[in-house]
């Protein structure tokens, strides 16, 4: 098993037919995924074609997952409509929306937010790398890959991988493929101030799944989605996590890179989410070379 996605998921694009969607539906396409639709708004009957791949391309979403039985959007629109996008998936049935867009304005994600609630859909993102369960196959090809990240890194295997950051996220993956270890599901949560699903989502996730066998949880200043996720582990998780927080340099009250990473009245800071954790029995690595190493220690793995 995996989370979230499988080898057989059915995938859509939001902005199939843009440089960008264009481009990584392609990487998607050679990495094994079923990306069965695309949908660009007037260019309903087009074809995506890569390859030997060809790809329809609907005007909605609702037509594309009443043609093509997609449980799975990807959306690759631009900011200002990126918030409709992802309510547009939502209202077609789809079960997860992954957002891989950046600089989506605040205010569309409050109304995006309020809107998702009770809908019984998952948000995954915005501003993040994706979702990869790799497949098993030789090289892992034939998984499911939705978003950015590389896929030639990935490797089937029992570690569950959740991050804020997309750069660290392909570190903690890069590790525990060279140790042979691979991962059943590495999820990009993004760090953007109002996103869908959290560390503590994707712990509880991961905590579920039996091909899961440990955790690596990645995340960075601001906010207390590390600490709420680390006082839930203490209690409920029964797998060995290991972690890293990143931001640990960065000056108080400046944001550093992503929205949500910043230090703000003395909460979020590197060190009280590295105190929480650790107090929470969570194996924290100081540095990002270090991933793999408190992967081991947390596991007793060789």
């Amino acid at each position: 098993m995996a989370i979230l996605v499988e080898e057989d998921t059915k995938v859509l694009v939001q902005g199939i037919t843009g440089s960008f969607g264009g481009r990584h539906a392609e990487l998607s396409l050679d990495y094994g995924t079923q990306l069965v639709a695309g949908v660009t708004p007037g260019k309903g009957g087009q074809t995506f074609v890569h390859g030997e791949h060809k790809v329809p391309v609907f005007d909605t979403v609702e037509q594309a997952v009443r043609e093509t039985g997609a449980t799975v959007s990807a959306v690759f629109v631009p900011p200002a409509f990126a918030g409709d996008a992802i309510l547009e998936s939502a209202d077609a049935g789809v079960d997860l929306v992954v957002a891989i867009t950046e600089g989506i304005p605040v205010r569309d994600m409050m109304k995006v937010r309020a809107a998702m609630i009770g809908s019984g859909v998952r948000l995954v993102g915005p501003n993040c790398p994706g979702i990869v369960t790799p497949g098993r196959g030789e090289d892992s090809q034939g998984g499911c890959r939705i978003g950015i990240a590389p896929g030639y890194i990935h490797k089937r295997g029992r570690v569950g991988i959740v991050s804020r950051s997309g750069t660290l996220t392909y570190e903690a993956v890069w590790q525990t493929t060279q140790r042979g270890y691979g991962q059943s599901t590495c999820v990009g949560i993004g760090g953007d101030p109002i996103n869908g699903t959290t560390h503590l989502d994707a712990l509880r996730l991961f905590n579920e799944d039996e091909e899961t066998e440990a955790i690596i949880m990645i995340g960075e200043i601001g906010g207390s989605a590390e600490e709420e996720a680390a006082a839930w582990a203490a209690e409920h998780c029964n797998k060995p996590v290991a972690a890293f927080i990143a931001g640990a340099t960065a000056p108080p009250g400046r944001r550093m890179g992503h929205a949500g990473a910043i230090v703000s009245g003395g909460k979020g800071t590197a060190q009280a989410k590295k105190e929480a954790l650790r107090a929470a029995g969570i194996t924290v690595a100081e540095t990002p070379a270090q991933i793999g190493s408190a992967l081991m220690e947390a596991t007793g793995w060789e």
